[in-house]
């Protein structure tokens, strides 16, 4: 289908207006097209973060769990939650934003802090192993959850750029060239009109004399 041309007169300064503004898209076109060959590879490198992530973080899920299992059997549910009442948070997390190909997305900062002491009565030596393992776990699902919003953000970016490349690709730019060539064949054409018709003002002038 034959690409539709752009509503300007066919005049020389049209064309070299023309002609400046296919060289900027084209310049932009490739830029695009770099654009989104880094976003694929950032896009490769925090699936596979991602994945391995998760991975660890579905492990250290099962981990915690199991050992809270095992500390509500041996202290029973009241006294778990009477020992965990007054607590400290045993981790420091701290956001900050970041930018990357002009993508922004949250990054998480964690660390655990050492553990806040409890009395002796009623409590298990398990209780302790199990807040430590919820500490790793809650860690891992930080990391896991910045690596998310990370590849989320990026793959949305990079259809964004897919779709302004095939734009300027498929649309744009060959609707500028469509219009260049049939205003330079319109030019061309009335260049040979004129010369035509000066040949016959010639011929008739040499056949007056």
């Amino acid at each position: 289908m034959a690409n539709k041309r752009l509503k300007i007169p066919p005049t020389k300064s049209a064309l070299l207006t023309l002609k400046r503004k296919v060289a900027f898209l084209e310049q932009g076109y490739t830029l695009l097209e770099r654009k989104k060959e880094l976003l694929t590879r950032l896009v490769y490198e925090r699936l596979k973060q991602y994945r391995i992530l998760r991975q660890e973080a579905k492990v250290a899920l099962e981990r915690a769990y199991f050992w809270l299992g095992i500390t509500q059997l041996r202290m029973g549910s009241l006294a778990l939650q009477q020992s965990a009442l007054g607590l400290k948070p045993s981790l420091e997390v701290n956001i900050l934003p970041r930018s990357s190909v002009g993508v922004q997305y949250p990054v998480v900062s964690a660390k655990s802090l050492p553990l806040q002491p409890v009395g002796l009565m009623g409590t298990d030596t398990s209780f302790d192993e199990t807040r430590r393992h919820l500490t790793d776990m809650v860690l891992l699902l930080a990391r896991l959850g910045e690596a998310e919003t990370a590849l989320w953000r990026l793959l949305e970016e990079q259809r964004k750029t897919q779709k302004r490349v095939n734009a300027l690709k498929y649309n744009v730019i060959p609707q500028y060239r469509a219009t260049i060539h049939f205003i330079k064949s319109t030019l061309e054409e009335e260049e040979r009109n004129t010369l035509f018709q000066i040949k016959v003002l010639r011929e008739q002038r040499h056949s007056v004399i």
